[in-house]
């Protein structure tokens, strides 16, 4: 099983893959995200973004300004104000 996840910001599109897992800093503080996760919003505060590619495998980093999570029947999307690098 895996999940659809799109990192967006309002100047390009930074990912849009299968993975995991994928763990967001939300304003009400983390919470991850896995295929079949019920739908789901959540405003994203500045914080590290961690992509899980499979099981068990160390996560990705990736830092993140502002923004929105929406979880929905594609997957998750993220559509960060700021993304660095």
């Amino acid at each position: 099983m895996s999940l659809h996840f799109e990192l967006v910001t309002p100047a390009r599109l930074v990912r849009s893959e299968e993975v995991h897992m994928v763990v967001v800093p939300g304003s009400e503080g983390e919470f991850g995200v896995l295929e079949g996760h019920a739908p789901f919003m959540s405003t994203v505060k500045d914080g590290v973004l961690k992509i899980y590619r499979s099981a068990g495998a160390a996560p990705e980093e990736i830092v993140v300004s502002g923004g929105f999570a929406e979880v929905g029947d594609k997957g998750l999307t993220v559509l960060a104000e700021h993304v660095e690098g």
